[in-house]
């Protein structure tokens, strides 16, 4: 049970147990709870069980921040995520907690929510914190906080973007190779005009994915004309439905065919739209998403993606991360996944 004691009015105050209490209670020195809670292995059987007996009846919680503050380092690892709206980031972060669990360690999530000016108030909060190590996906992989970071004792490992090879290991998708394959697969069932649908170009992802989409048609001997570019402010499921309404709005004579969307939410939104305005999927319109999210699969028309594999990206970037921390010799590594397209009823006659 905690301790109780009074403040100058005379109000009884609770007070949480401290291993004084707990060595009192158990008749043992402060360095034998100190024993039993760092090193129980140097303990005997019977002296640890009284601690522990002790620990339980005084409901005895260690303090973690204060072993932390004298030990110099932290047990947790932070991971800022660009959108935690997408269940594509929730998916890597599944994948680094695995990592991290195994080694005993904690993982804080951040969302940026692709806000520079968050990201870098959440960076300096948590080098603050002397967090083990930041895993990130940043608003900018070149920016120079991350470098500092790194400099400044903190590990940095870039998620889902290559960075400065000098100062931070990566882990990282083929973007361009799977905004290839998506196009290509098109191009394949007989569409020649498709749209791309995606936000302004800002994020790298979204742009190498759009390269891609564009290397497939010159690859196919088609103009990149026949690309139909139809921007969206952010990418989610609502600009997706939006885009889907303008889509439809189009003549009829050079109207897609096809769309190639930056991410699965975005797909969703066409999806969804398509089926408000009954337009037929795929026979009026083969629609193609990005990330291959579990929704992906369960959708009304199961959508073709262009699959990640987001819990290996998570727990390699994690991996990568520990590995910095624990090797004073670490030589940082850029790994990059390969795509894989997925074909669903989306685009399958």
């Amino acid at each position: 049970m905690a301790t109780q004691g009074s403040d100058d009015t005379g109000v009884a105050e609770v007070r949480a147990a401290g291993i004084k209490d707990v060595a009192a209670a158990a008749g043992v020195s402060l360095g034998t709870v100190s024993n039993v809670l760092n090193r129980p292995d140097r303990v005997s059987p019977h002296t640890r069980a009284k601690v522990e007996a002790a620990m339980a009846e005084l409901r005895f919680v260690r303090n973690e921040s204060a072993r932390q503050l004298r030990a110099g380092r932290s047990r947790v690892v932070a991971y800022v995520m660009l959108d935690g709206r997408n269940p594509f980031f929730t998916d890597v972060a599944a994948g680094m907690e695995d990592a991290v669990a195994a080694d005993d360690l904690s993982l804080f999530v951040c969302n940026s929510a692709n806000l520079a000016e968050r990201e870098t108030a959440y960076l300096s909060r948590l080098e603050q914190q002397r967090v083990q190590g930041i895993l990130i996906t940043p608003t900018d992989p070149h920016s120079p906080m991350l470098d500092e970071l790194a400099r400044r004792g903190t590990p940095v490992v870039i998620v889902d973007r290559t960075g400065d090879t000098a100062t931070h290991c990566s882990v990282a998708v083929d973007d361009v190779y799977g905004g290839e394959i998506a196009v290509r697969h098109l191009i394949e069932q007989g569409h020649e005009r498709i749209a791309f649908v995606g936000d302004q170009l800002t994020l790298g992802q979204v742009r190498d994915r759009r390269e891609g989409a564009l290397r497939a048609l010159r690859d196919a001997g088609l103009g990149p004309d026949r690309l139909v570019e139809l921007r969206t402010s952010q990418l989610t499921v609502a600009e997706g439905s939006n885009a889907g309404q303008r889509l439809a709005g189009l003549p009829a004579s050079i109207r897609p065919t096809a769309a190639f969307c930056a991410n699965d939410l975005l797909a969703l939104g066409l999806l969804q739209s398509c089926a408000t305005l009954r337009v037929r999927v795929p026979d009026d319109l083969a629609i193609v998403g990005y990330d291959d999210i579990e929704f992906a699969a369960a959708a009304m028309v199961p959508l073709t993606s262009v699959h990640q594999p987001r819990h290996r990206l998570g727990r390699t970037a994690a991996e990568l991360l520990l590995q910095e921390t624990m090797d004073l010799h670490h030589e940082h590594q850029q790994v990059m996944f390969t795509p894989e397209l997925v074909v669903r009823a989306s685009t399958a006659y």
